[in-house]
């Protein structure tokens, strides 16, 4: 690097470079050769030692130096585009980076094209601001951990923040400093591909996850002046607000609620990771009181900044501003662009409207300059906070790339979280754990593929290193039993469906009735046959909406087929969201929903199937009896004509369907073991209690209420236990849902101990939002309920005065 770029760049930081003194020293001649000789190797460690004002003061001297145009480039954010590093230079990307026109860029992977895209940011631009690198990094870099959806299952809070932490350095090493993630969508339609993107359908354990992964990913809380650790990265929020609402299930569709139902079942998990600190938010795609979020000036500002006191920057997702064209609320891509950034929308993702439009905006008066301050302010304090000001290549340390990636740890950690979130549906006879023995048959499109194990937004995977179910099973049975295997079917029998869908890809298509014959032929020599069937990992996430929850045809014929020749069977459900298992419930002794477990889910399946480790993961969807069902879950209110679940019988003029029995198939918070637990009966602290005004975050004469209940381990080995705690506001000024989880548990309990699990239960957990959108506590009866899922419980009631 030439001395004259150090010194404009040192200058840029506030103070003078050292060598400026130097070099005015003949005496001292010798010392400037040796650091023009070393100052690119070494410029990091100068950089890294040098201190530079504070935020404020920075980023208003480094404004006061800013073109109008280059606050508006700050605005805007842009895929890199397919560039190797000889070529950076000669690509649009880097002429608009160059002329001040990009304040980041998105989903390039490589840590010398990333290098070579800060070093044009850094030396070229007029005055070197670096640029803020994202991706879709969403549930692991290389080291892939489970989809959120299952990690939800998991309801382990410190695995979520484990689960950030590797994927943030992971992605650090690699030259990136933000991750579009984590999506805290309450999903209540498991037709919405995008589900498995998110928690599950309750809003509580939805805010604690989220705001556990916001943690690993940054450490640092971004709402204060901290710098972010150079071995984690910025969260984004998403998306915000209400996406998981759409009508129907169907992607990129319009949402309609209350804003009482906003604020009590939609808006709590976002306000729990912004109260985590996280550093950015994204707007969604759909509409929010008939308006387009990303121009939803109550959604960004009142609620967002005023209400919750949100400090960071507001970006847009793919495209949207251009998008809102289509919403028909604006003329053309200046006039959309304007109300976004006056809803207060700080960062245009693709759409180019900001910096298209915006300076000839100004000219008209349609909006100011301080407009335009405000948001580029924002953008600014994210990349001082990131620490890119201090030292602009902080994530581009080649040593981190070669030593941080994909270790043996990080990978441990994979493998020990995925375990814990796959879900024991049925267990017949105790048919699992299977034992390491005699011929085991496995069968299925997703046995020997490992593409499909990591699931979807898995951008940065490097499948090739990952291993197969086969792979995997041949590895744990070596020398102990025989794996026989066959493809056994399709994906789907419509080979045209298959492609316009783009799923299974990488699955190899046959012959359906010899790959039939072939199952059959290897089953029937097996003594147990594991089915590995289910979705594949492109069947569910963004633009993968389906009209039909079960199985696929083929899969699901070839099932039947094995399940006629009488052996025990273990089917192994592959899925990324909520799938009907109805008739396998019937037919199948042995279910377990494995998701899409990560680059380590081959072997963390062995580990459970074969009882090295016990299932533990409890569901955070309800998986539906019917297609017909959705959307279904657990928190619903009542209907003025209830019908209780599994009601044996259709009741005419109430609440049901002629064809399907209310409730889920398996409900919310359901998940078996290898042993089994027992509850014992539930007792309260008290039976009564009272605060002093509606708003009031104590009890008048308790220090706490707690509710406390006896777990005991009735089985045979030892394993962990969710416990559960749910409240219902039995009479309200509005109509309040039939229960809410309020808290969790996860123990822990060798064979045959007794735990008491005790839970303090505070005035915050009564309250709600009433017609007024006041967050209220109001006095009379509350159910308070304790089980293994939210069907099974033990329950007692108190009373507020």
């Amino acid at each position: 690097m030439k001395k004259e770029l150090l010194l404009s760049s040192f200058i840029l930081l506030g103070a003078a470079f050292p060598l400026m003194g130097i070099a005015a020293s003949p005496s001292a001649s010798w010392k400037t050769v040796q650091v023009k000789q070393k100052a690119k190797r070494q410029s990091k460690k100068a950089v890294d030692s040098k201190k530079i004002l504070p935020m404020k003061e920075y980023i208003d001297q480094l404004m006061a130096k800013m073109t109008l145009q280059e606050k508006i480039g700050q605005l805007n954010l842009m895929v890199a585009g397919d560039i190797t590093t000889g070529n950076a230079m000669d690509t649009q990307v880097a002429g608009d980076i160059t002329a001040g026109r990009m304040g980041g860029v998105f989903n390039i992977k490589g840590f010398d094209k990333i290098k070579a895209l800060q070093d044009v940011a850094i030396r070229k631009s007029r005055l070197g601001i670096p640029l803020l690198v994202g991706m879709d990094v969403i549930h692991g870099y290389e080291t892939i951990f489970p989809i959120p959806l299952a990690l939800s299952c998991s309801w382990n809070e410190e695995a979520l923040r484990q689960v950030g932490a590797v994927s943030a350095r992971e992605a650090s090493a690699d030259g990136i400093n933000w991750t579009f993630s984590p999506m805290v969508d309450v999903a209540l339609d498991a037709r919405w591909g995008r589900i498995s993107e998110g928690f599950g359908e309750d809003p509580y354990l939805s805010g604690v996850l989220g705001a556990a992964m916001t943690r690993g990913y940054q450490q640092a809380d971004m709402s204060r002046v901290t710098i972010v650790p150079k071995d984690h990265i910025m969260a984004c929020l998403k998306h915000f607000a209400l996406y998981g609402a759409v009508e129907a299930g169907k992607e990129y569709n319009t949402t309609d609620m209350s804003r009482v139902r906003m604020y009590n079942q939609f808006l709590p998990p976002y306000k729990a990771v912004v109260d985590a600190g996280v550093g950015s938010v994204m707007s969604s795609f759909n509409l929010i009181d008939y308006v387009p979020a990303t121009a939803s000036h109550w959604m960004m500002t009142d609620v967002l900044r005023k209400q919750w006191n949100f400090q960071g920057f507001v970006v847009t997702d793919y495209g949207s501003i251009g998008e809102i064209l289509q919403h028909g609320t604006a003329s053309d891509l200046k006039e959309a662009s304007e109300q976004s950034l006056l809803a207060g929308t700080d960062m245009d993702m693709c759409s180019q409207g900001f910096v298209r439009y915006l300076e000839q905006s100004v000219k008209e008066g349609k909006v100011s300059e301080a407009d335009i301050d405000t948001a580029c302010r924002r953008i600014l304090e994210a990349k001082y906070k990131l620490g890119l000001f201090a030292d602009p290549y902080r994530y581009c340390d080649s040593k981190r790339q070669k030593t941080d990636i994909f270790t043996a740890s990080h990978r441990k950690a994979a493998r020990d979280i995925a375990a814990e979130t796959f879900v024991l549906l049925k267990n017949d006879q105790q048919l699992l754990p299977l034992s390491k023995k005699g011929k085991i048959a496995l069968i299925g499109p997703l046995a020997d593929t490992r593409n499909n194990m990591s699931g979807t937004w898995s951008v940065a995977a490097t499948h090739d290193r990952y291993s197969s179910l086969k792979e995997s099973m041949e590895k744990a049975l070596a020398g102990k039993a025989t794996l026989l295997y066959a493809q056994g079917c399709n994906v789907v029998y419509d080979e045209q469906e298959q492609k316009d869908g783009e799923f299974g890809k990488t699955i190899t298509r046959g012959d359906d009735a010899k790959l039939k014959a072939e199952a059959l032929q290897i089953a029937r020599q097996a003594d147990v046959i594991v089915c590995a069937m289910g979705e594949t990992a492109d069947m569910s996430g963004e633009c993968a909406s389906r009209t039909d929850l079960r199985m696929p045809d083929t899969q699901r014929d070839l099932l039947e087929k094995l399940a006629q020749l009488g052996k025990p069977i273990v089917l192994l459900n592959f899925s990324g969201r909520p799938t009907v298992l109805t008739w396998e419930k019937n037919h199948i002794p042995a279910i377990m929903n494995v998701w899409f477990g990560g680059s380590e889910a081959a072997d963390a399946i062995c580990d459970v199937v074969f009882g090295d480790k016990v299932p533990s993961g409890k569901l955070t969807t309800s998986l539906p009896k019917a297609t017909g069902q959705e959307p279904l879950y657990y928190n619903h209110q009542n209907t003025g004509r209830p019908v209780p679940d599994d009601n044996p019988r259709f009741a005419k003029y109430a609440s049901n369907f002629l064809d399907v029995r209310n409730g889920a198939l398996y409900p919310f918070g359901y998940g078996l073991s290898y042993t089994t637990f027992e509850y014992g009966s539930l007792q309260l602290s008290s039976h009564k209690a009272s605060v002093a005004s509606a708003d009031s975050d104590t009890w008048n004469d308790h220090a706490d209420i707690t509710a406390t209940i006896r777990v005991t381990n009735t089985g045979r080995c030892a394993a962990d236990e969710i416990v559960q705690l749910y409240i219902r506001d039995k009479v309200a000024s509005i109509s309040r849902p039939v229960k809410e989880l309020k808290g969790f548990q996860r123990i822990h309990l060798a064979a045959g101990e007794s735990k008491e699990v005790i839970f303090h239960i505070t005035p915050d957990m009564l309250k709600f939002y009433n017609a007024n959108l006041q967050y209220v506590l109001e006095s009379g009866d509350f159910d308070v309920m304790v089980g293994p899922n939210s069907r099974e419980t033990k329950n007692v009631m108190f009373t507020v005065e």
